[in-house]
C-alpha cells in the first residue's frame, strides 16, 4: 500500500512542517550535525510566500496544525498590522527576489473578511515583486457565509480557491468535528468555480467506519464538479490530537488500500493524473505552489507557526515564528526578531534527506541534477545512499532522473530514509 503522508492539505510545509498545508516528523528526527556545511548555490530556487491564518471556528479532533479557535473578536487589524510588520523584518532576506506564488492557509482564512484579504494582498503588491500571472491561492472551508465572499477575495486577486471538504457524508463529516454539512460543501464549491477558475477539493479517505462505497461515493461527488485538482488524504492519528487521545475505529490497512486503489481509478477516469503522492490534477493543472515545495524551491512563511527556507550563495536556512498568535503578534510588532522561534542553516549532512522527502514525493520524481542545483552538493555526496536504493529496487536506474519505483512508492518512507 501506497503511504499516504497527510503532511497537509494544500500550501503544507510553510504552515506547519508536521502543509503540510506545514518540519515533517522524519525530518526531525533525521541527525543533526554541527558541522560547517559545504553548499555552493550558483542559482538561488524558485521563491514563493506562504501566510497563515491560525484561527478556526473550532479544532477538529484529528487536527494537530497551528490552528485555535477563534476568539468573540477576531482581531483581524492587529492581525494585519503584525504581518506587515513580519513581512517588513523579512525583506532582507529576499530582497529583489521574484515571488511567483502564494498561499493563504491555516487555520481558516476565509473567516477574514475581503477587506482584510484585500488589504493583506495589498500589502504583498507594495512590498514584494510579484510575479504578474503568480498563482494566489486562498484555504476555506465550506460555509455559506465564507463562500459568498469568494468573489471579493478573487477581485482583491485570489485566482485559486482550495476548500476543505474532506467528505460529502454528513456522518463522517459529523464523525471528523466539521461545522458544515455535505449541501454547504456542495454550495461552498459552486461558489468557488463562479468566482475563479482555479479550485483544489481537498478529501479525506478511510474515515472512521467509512466502507469502500461510502469512499467511492465521496470521490464521485468530488469528481463531479469538474475541478482542475484534487487532494486526497488517508486519515492518520497523528499525536496531540483528540484522536490520537481517544482513537476512533478505522477502516484496516487493506481497506484503506482498497480504497485508494479505487479513488486513483476513478480520478484517472476523469482526467486526473496522479502527479505526487496525495494530489491529482488534470494537465497542466499541478499546484504551482506545492510544486515549489516538491521541488525543493524556497519559501517565506510569515505569520504566527510558519516555517520557511530560505537559499543563498552559500547556505540554505529554515526558521518558524512563534505559535502562539497573541505572542507572535506581540513580539512580531516589537519589530526586534523575538517572533522568529528558530532558524537554523541546514547542513550538508541535512540535505540529502530533506530534498529527497520532497523530490520522491512526485510521481514523476525529478531531474538528477535538481539536486546540484537547489542543495549546492555534488552528487557523489548522495552515490551511496541512491546505489543502496537502487539495489533495493525502490529507486529507477535512470542516472538522469530521482524517481521512486513502483516498489518505492509503496514503501516511500523507508525509501525516503536511506537518504538519511
Amino acid at each position: 500500500m501506497t503511504k499516504f503522508i497527510p503532511i497537509i492539505p494544500e500550501g503544507f510545509q510553510a504552515a506547519h512542517q508536521p502543509h503540510v498545508q506545514g518540519e515533517p516528523s522524519l525530518i526531525r528526527a533525521a541527525s543533526r550535525s554541527a558541522g560547517e556545511s559545504d553548499i555552493v548555490l550558483t542559482s538561488l530556487p524558485p521563491l514563493s510566500i506562504y501566510i497563515h491564518v491560525p484561527w478556526c471556528v473550532r479544532k477538529c479532533p484529528y487536527c494537530d496544525f497551528n490552528s485555535h479557535q477563534t476568539p468573540a473578536v477576531l482581531p483581524e487589524d492587529l492581525f494585519l498590522d503584525a504581518l506587515q510588520a513580519d513581512l517588513e523584518q523579512a525583506l532582507p532576506s529576499i530582497w529583489g527576489r521574484q515571488v511567483f506564488t502564494v498561499f493563504i492557509g491555516g487555520g481558516t482564512p476565509s473567516l477574514l473578511s475581503d477587506r482584510g484579504i484585500d488589504r493583506m494582498l495589498a500589502m504583498l503588491r507594495s512590498h514584494l515583486s510579484l510575479w504578474p500571472d503568480a498563482e494566489i491561492t486562498l484555504e476555506a472551508n465550506p460555509g455559506t457565509a465564507e463562500a459568498a465572499r469568494f468573489n471579493a477575495y478573487a477581485a482583491s486577486g485570489v485566482n485559486r480557491i482550495s476548500l476543505g471538504v474532506q467528505s460529502f457524508n454528513d456522518q463522517a463529516l459529523q464523525a471528523l468535528g466539521r461545522i458544515h454539512d455535505a449541501d454547504a460543501a456542495r454550495a461552498a464549491i459552486e461558489m468557488a468555480q463562479r468566482a475563479v477558475k482555479r479550485v483544489n477539493l481537498d478529501l479525506m479517505f478511510a474515515l472512521p467506519g467509512q466502507t469502500l462505497e461510502q469512499s467511492i461515493h465521496d470521490a464521485q461527488t468530488a469528481l463531479s464538479f469538474g475541478t482542475e485538482h484534487l487532494s486526497m488524504y488517508h486519515l492518520t492519528l497523528e499525536p496531540n490530537t483528540v484522536f490520537a487521545k481517544y482513537p476512533p475505529v478505522l477502516p484496516e490497512d487493506d481497506l484503506a488500500a482498497e480504497m485508494e486503489e479505487m479513488i486513483e481509478s476513478l480520478a484517472h477516469d476523469a482526467g486526473l493524473t496522479r502527479y505526487e503522492v496525495s494530489a491529482f490534477a488534470k494537465p497542466g493543472a499541478q499546484s504551482r505552489h506545492n510544486m515549489n515545495y516538491w521541488e525543493f524551491g524556497d519559501y517565506l512563511g510569515i505569520g504566527p507557526g510558519a516555517h520557511g527556507k530560505i537559499s543563498y550563495a552559500n547556505r540554505i536556512e529554515r526558521e518558524s515564528r512563534t505559535r502562539n498568535p497573541d505572542l507572535w503578534m506581540a513580539a512580531a510588532l516589537k519589530r526586534d526578531g523575538s517572533h522568529i522561534a528558530e532558524n537554523r542553516p541546514l547542513t550538508s549532512q541535512d540535505l540529502p534527506f530533506e530534498f529527497m522527502l520532497n523530490a520522491l514525493r512526485l510521481r514523476n520524481g525529478v531531474p538528477s541534477t535538481l539536486y546540484t542545483e537547489r542543495c549546492g552538493q555534488p552528487l557523489v555526496t548522495i552515490s551511496k545512499a541512491l546505489q543502496n536504493a537502487t539495489s533495493k529496487g525502490l529507486l529507477t536506474a535512470d542516472p538522469l532522473r530521482f524517481q521512486a519505483t513502483a516498489q518505492g512508492w509503496r514503501f516511500l518512507n523507508e525509501l525516503q530514509t536511506l537518504f538519511l
